[in-house]
């Protein structure tokens, strides 16, 4: 950062307020960071991303990933956020440090669940999409297709200088895997994602 590098972070940016915030600054000052899973750019999600409208209003929605939430739920979390988009209200984590149920609220009316579980090898990426008028599943496979995608996505930020998506979709994430440790440390509690902090409800 200081001599002016680029830098990708792989997942995830941060996990604590103190680490994002000098990141946040960073990028205020022009610094050239980007930062995602490989996950936001999974082929399987792809229509998705592109429109629900055969589903309806989205009620529900659900995905899986395996090892710790520090580590990996933020796999689960970028595979939804194109979905759904910004807005994410609350987080609760009724789960431990080794089998991490994180419920999210999301403005839009949609609830989601994120579970990561340390060996639930088999189930990594499931999602699960139930709105008002229809319901789809998919099922992330394509490893290599996807971290080809997010470092084509890099490549062409340096080269062009544009951000393949806003640095303030990363932010919120992050606040979400803050806000979903904070939640587990508190026994469950209800944690408020707000813009510039995570607090509690």
């Amino acid at each position: 950062m200081e001599v002016g590098l680029p830098v990708f972070v792989d997942k995830p940016l941060a996990d604590n307020e103190k680490d994002l915030s000098q990141f946040v600054e960073w990028v205020r000052n022009g610094a050239p960071i980007m930062s995602s899973s490989a996950m936001r750019y999974a082929k399987e999600f792809m229509p998705y991303r592109c429109s629900t409208r055969d589903l309806g209003a989205l009620r529900f929605v659900s995905i899986t990933a395996p090892k710790s939430w520090e580590r990996y739920g933020i796999h689960a979390l970028e595979a939804i956020y194109p979905i759904l988009g910004p807005g994410f209200v609350s987080a609760r984590n009724t789960g431990t440090r080794e089998r991490n149920i994180v419920h999210l609220k999301h403005r839009c009316g949609a609830d989601a669940v994120v579970a990561t579980e340390d060996d639930m090898y088999g189930a990594f990426g499931c999602l699960q999409l139930c709105g008002t008028a229809g319901a789809a599943q998919g099922m992330f496979r394509d490893t290599f297709y996807s971290f080809k995608r997010q470092l084509e996505a890099f490549v062409t930020y340096l080269r062009s200088g544009v951000r393949p998506f806003p640095f303030e979709e990363t932010e919120e994430l992050i606040r979400l895997v803050i806000a979903g440790i904070r939640s587990r440390e508190q026994g469950g509690a209800e944690i408020a994602i707000e813009e510039g902090g995570a607090t509690r409800s």
